[in-house]
Parts: C-alpha cells; sequence; structure tokens
C-alpha cells in the first residue's frame, strides 16, 4: 500500500532514472556510506541466515525424529531458536540503521532546504505559495529520505530470492517449477489492481489537499474572524462534512480495493502453496522425496513471493524518491538574486549618513527570483522580463541624526525606495551608500545590524511578549527590555498583561491590538540600538493620544540617529528635517514643510486635500 500511496500522483511507469539527480542525491547519503555498508552487510547476512529454519526443520522430521535422537532434537531445536535470535538482533539492528541514516538524511535536506529559503530574496516570497513551499520541506525530504528504504528492500528481496530459489532448486527443482508457475498472476494482479489504487490514492490525495486547505484558511485568526463577521458557522460546517465525505467514500474504496489485491495475492500464494505440498506429497508416497524435504519446500514457498511481489514495484519506489530529491534540487538550485559580494567588509561603528545616488530600480523578471512550481499556477512559464522602472534617477542625502520623511500618492515608490537602503532589493542602477560605501560592498549581518525597519503591518510570533522582544537582541536583559518598552511607552500595556512580559501574544499578535503591536515593534527597534532607523507608516495604527506618546519617544530615542519615514500623519511630516515628495518614481520636491507648503506644488495639494484633514490615503505600493 505504501508504494501506491508514494506513486499516486507521479506518473512513472515510463520515466527513466535520472543519473545527474542520482549522483546529487549521493553526496546527500556519502556521510552515512560506513552506515549504509553495515547495514547492507546486516541485510545479507539476515537472508542468509533465513534459508536456514527450513533447512533445520527438514533434519528434524528426516532424520531426528525417525532415529528418536533425542540429542539431536535438542541440538537442532537450540539452532533454530538461536537462528531465531540471531535474526531478531539483525532486524533490530536494521531498523537502527535504516532509521540512523533515513532521519539523517532528512535532516541535512531540511536544514540544508531552511537556509536557503532564508537566504533568498524578499521578491521569492512576494511570490511563493506558503503551502507549496513548505511541502517540499516536509513531504518531499521525506519521500527522498524512501531511497535508503527502497535500496535496503531491493538488496534484501534480491538476496532472498537468490538463496531461496537456490536452495529449492537444490531441494526439488520440480516443485520449484511449479511453485513459480503462479508468478505470472502476481504480477497480472500487482499490476491491474495497483493501478487502481493508484488512482484511488491520487484521488484522495487531492481531497484531502483541499480539505487541509480549507482548515487552515478557516483556522487561522483572520479566517475565523470573516466566517463570523458574515454569520457562516453552519455554511462552513456543511461545505467541510462534504469534502470529509469525499475522503471517507475514497478511503472506504481505497481499502477495500487493497484488501482485494492482497486477499487475492494470498490466494494465489495459498494455492502456489497448496500446489507444493500436492505434488510434494504424492512425491514422498512414491517415494522419491522425504517428508522433511516437503515441509522444507513449503516454508521456502512462503519466502518466494513477497520478494517477487515488492521487486515488481521497487522501480516506481526508487523513481518516486529521485523525484522528491529532484523538487528538492529545484529549490536549492533557485538562484538567490541578492548575494554578498565575496570581499565584503563589515561596516563597523557605523555614523547613519546615507546616501541615494541616481537610483533606478524596477522589480526582477519572475524567472530571476522564484520558481514555477511553487507559484499558483505551476504550468506557466515565468516571464523573463523586469518590471517597469519604478524609481526614476533618484538621489537624495540624509545626514546622521536628522529625519526624511517621504510623502507622495500611493504607487509613488515609497516602501520601494525604503526597501533599497537595507538592501532587501538590489538597484537597476545607480548605488545607496551608507557612511560613503555601496551596500552591495557590506557583509549582510552587519549592514542588518546597522538599521531597524518598523513596517506598517508589525509581524509578532505567536511566543512570549519578551521572546518577541529578543527576536531583535537575544542575549538582552529583562531591565534592557522593560527600557526599550517604556521608550516605546508600551510598558504599563505589557504590566497589565496576565503573566506580563511572558505572556504570548498570539498568533501574529492578535491578542494585541494594532496600536500595541506597532508600539511593541518600535519597542523591538529600540532595543536593536541602530544607526538608521526607517519606519514604514509605523504610526498608521494609532489613535492621536497613542500616537503623540509614541512621538515623543521617538524624538528622544531616535537622536543621534538616521530616521527615514514614510509618513502619512502631519505630524510625523512636521518633525521632518527634509521632505521629499516622490510621484511616478522620481522626487518632485524637497524641502521643509513650510517651503513646499508656500511653493505650491503636489505637496502642497496632499497637505491640503490629505495631511490637513487628516485623511490618509491607502499606502499600499504598486
Amino acid at each position: 500500500m505504501m508504494r501506491y500511496r508514494r506513486g499516486a500522483d507521479l506518473d512513472l511507469e515510463n520515466a527513466k532514472l535520472d543519473r545527474a539527480v542520482a549522483r546529487r542525491a549521493w553526496q546527500f547519503l556519502r556521510p552515512y556510506r560506513a552506515l549504509l555498508l553495515l547495514y547492507l552487510v546486516a541485510i545479507v547476512v539476515s537472508s542468509a541466515l533465513g534459508v536456514l529454519p527450513p533447512l533445520i526443520f527438514k533434519r528434524l522430521i528426516d532424520d531426528a525424529i525417525p532415529a528418536r535422537d533425542l540429542g539431536a532434537v535438542n541440538l537442532l531445536a537450540m539452532a533454530a531458536v538461536g537462528v531465531a535470535v540471531v535474526t531478531t538482533a539483525l532486524s533490530l539492528l536494521n531498523r537502527w540503521f535504516g532509521a540512523r541514516i533515513g532521519e539523517g538524511v532528512i535532516y541535512d535536506l531540511r536544514v540544508a532546504l531552511y537556509h536557503h529559503v532564508q537566504s533568498m530574496p524578499l521578491a521569492f516570497f512576494t511570490r511563493t505559495q506558503t503551502g507549496a513551499l513548505l511541502s517540499r520541506l516536509s513531504t518531499d525530504v521525506v519521500g527522498a529520505q524512501q531511497t535508503v528504504g527502497t535500496v535496503a528492500t531491493v538488496t534484501s528481496d534480491v538476496l532472498q530470492l537468490t538463496t531461496t530459489l537456490a536452495a529449492m532448486v537444490l531441494l526439488s527443482w520440480q516443485i520449484t517449477g511449479l511453485a513459480l508457475m503462479v508468478l505470472p498472476v502476481f504480477i497480472v494482479l500487482d499490476r491491474r489492481l495497483g493501478s487502481r489504487l493508484k488512482q484511488l490514492a491520487r484521488q484522495r490525495m487531492h481531497l484531502n489537499a483541499g480539505m487541509s486547505t480549507n482548515m487552515t484558511e478557516r483556522f487561522n485568526v483572520s479566517g475565523a474572524l470573516l466566517v463570523k463577521l458574515f454569520g457562516r458557522p453552519k455554511q462552513e460546517a456543511a461545505e467541510f462534512a462534504a469534502r470529509a465525505a469525499d475522503v471517507r467514500d475514497t478511503g472506504v474504496t481505497q481499502a477495500f480495493t487493497g484488501r482485494i489485491l492482497f486477499a487475492a495475492l494470498g490466494l494465489v500464494g495459498a494455492v502456489g502453496t497448496a500446489g507444493v505440498y500436492w505434488l510434494g506429497a504424492r512425491s514422498v508416497i512414491r517415494g522419491t522425496l522425504e517428508l522433511g524435504t516437503v515441509v522444507a519446500l513449503a516454508a521456502y514457498v512462503q519466502r518466494l513471493y513477497s520478494p517477487l511481489t515488492d521487486l515488481a514495484g521497487a522501480r516506481v519506489d526508487l523513481l518516486t524518491a529521485m523525484v522528491s530529491f529532484e523538487r528538492v534540487f529545484e529549490v536549492l538550485d533557485a538562484p538567490r538574486a541578492i548575494e554578498e559580494a565575496p570581499d565584503a567588509v563589515g561596516l563597523e561603528r557605523p555614523r547613519g549618513l546615507v546616501e541615494v545616488d541616481d537610483v533606478w530600480f524596477r522589480y526582477p523578471s519572475a524567472a530571476s527570483v522564484s520558481i514555477a512550481s511553487l507559484e499558483a499556477d505551476s504550468s506557466a512559464v515565468l516571464d523573463a522580463e523586469p518590471g517597469p522602472w519604478v524609481l526614476r534617477g533618484v538621489s537624495f542625502r540624509a545626514e546622521p541624526g536628522t529625519l526624511t520623511a517621504l510623502v507622495g500618492p500611493s504607487g509613488a515608490g515609497k516602501t520601494t525606495l525604503s526597501h533599497l537602503v537595507p538592501r532587501l532589493y538590489d538597484v537597476s542602477a545607480g548605488a545607496v551608500r551608507i557612511d560613503g560605501r555601496d551596500v552591495r560592498t557590506l557583509m549582510s549581518a552587519s549592514l542588518v545590524d546597522a538599521i531597524g525597519v518598523v513596517t506598517q503591518d508589525a509581524h509578532l510570533f505567536h511566543d512570549s511578549v519578551a521572546a518577541n522582544l529578543r527576536y531583535a537582541k537575544p542575549g538582552a536583559s529583562d531591565p534592557e527590555l522593560e527600557a526599550a518598552c517604556r521608550a516605546a511607552r508600551i510598558h504599563d500595556v505589557i504590566a497589565a498583561l496576565p503573566d506580563g512580559y511572558d505572556t504570548v501574544v498570539g498568533e501574529r499578535g492578535y491578542r494585541l491590538s494594532g496600536g500595541e503591536k506597532q508600539r511593541l515593534a518600535i519597542a523591538r527597534v529600540l532595543l536593536k540600538n541602530p544607526a538608521i532607523v526607517i519606519l514604514d507608516e509605523a504610526t498608521a495604527h494609532l489613535d492621536s493620544e497613542t500616537e503623540a506618546l509614541v512621538q515623543q519617544a521617538l524624538a528622544s530615542a531616535l537622536e543621534g540617529r538616521t530616521s527615514i519615514v514614510i509618513a502619512l500623519r502631519l505630524s510625523t511630516i512636521l518633525a521632518a528635517d527634509q521632505i521629499l515628495v516622490l510621484d511616478g518614481g522620481r522626487i518632485v520636491e524637497r524641502g521643509t514643510h513650510d517651503a513646499l507648503v508656500g511653493g505650491g506644488g503636489l505637496y502642497a495639494e496632499l497637505y491640503e486635500t490629505q495631511y490637513l484633514r487628516g485623511v490618509t490615503p491607502d499606502a499600499a505600493e504598486a
């Protein structure tokens, strides 16, 4: 049944083994080659020992019992027990070897995948389906691990089949031939009912995937809230019941079909065994064969049919594992659009001078940052052309300790510009410099340490308040946490929670209000103590009173740091040392608030229609 499940969603009947993938797969198995060798040796010994019990019982029946030799009976019984004990020990040892190698490969693949995915640029995550990516880290790495089991099974089956046939031929080639006559029936049943089982397994996998997607979307906080707000619990329950019923019905059909297959195979095996006894009994009566030989042959028949069935599907098992490796390698081979330069240098004691020099930018092509199989339409051909120009010849200078406000209509390029400073994307032309050094020449770690970012949608992990804060500074002490939270005007709120700083905030911080999450995110950045702070509408969710408190905190906490703020609130703009007005990817105006209002340009219009009246436009970037 496992073989039919593993190959259910793959058409492998006409597939060929990709040797390049096999060679790469071996690289993950190489660290375990000593264990693998011991594993195979244990399998060989176990297979050889499996031939002995029927021969022992043959001697017992043909020699010891007729001779009434109690010593021989005792000796043979002890030999049978000894073989059983050693075989059991080898079975346990094989299980440990298989688990150690297989789980080790899973571990290595998962760690390699996770590390590679974490190093991918932001553009990769904006296009990739999270569920499809998680499938590579869970289902596919486990499927790749089946390579070890398949190799071991094939080795064991071949040895078992070889030794069993050799022993049977030596005992009676005529009865061996009779036992092999039912082999075509095994193959026909396996092919026909096996195909049906694969179809049912494929159907059930798709139905399960749909049911899982339904649950995932409804069981997160946003989905559950939407269901309640629109009053659809009964309809959702009915829809889920229908999906679950389809899974149930398919499962019943699959289980029954599987039972038919294995019952039929068992029946054929029983017929073969009966044939051995029939022909063997006749031979015993005629005096051409001994009774112990017939018993031994009947025992060998039980060892003959199982490996024959397994070997018929071994190719599918191996190809399925190789496809899983191929899917894992597809992600590992995905290019990282942003790479650290080999001669990158660290940014020591950053002052916070930010220079944007004639920057042009357009988002990279889908083909350069994504994988088709991880996108919503996995069959689509990814566009090889980059997107339209988002920034066009942008230049400005932000001195240390100053606040620069970015304003403009939606889609003007404000958020995109802020993403270039921490190098979430690389510029298409021009340069972004910090303290006179191009960010592309800096070590990633030092660049990250120098910059703190608070986004409009502050993300919190499903963990305690303290753990979310220490994400910025793992070794921070409790007094440091409290100081940062007091500066962000959030300490009193945290202290009032049931467990204080140990309170779990819930998925994405849903146990906190929007303003509380924003202040906690600001505290997290203050704890990091960066030289440059980027606030992307960081005060958008705050009420006027809370915003005033945070503005006071920021005024003192950001002193001596460079601040770049995408601002929709008038209070933020008024505090800026310089205001950059973006429109169509260009800086169309720059200056102080008073100078720009008096200029009568786009800023004056925005001030009159939006900021002055307190109406905030959509901050989403086009």
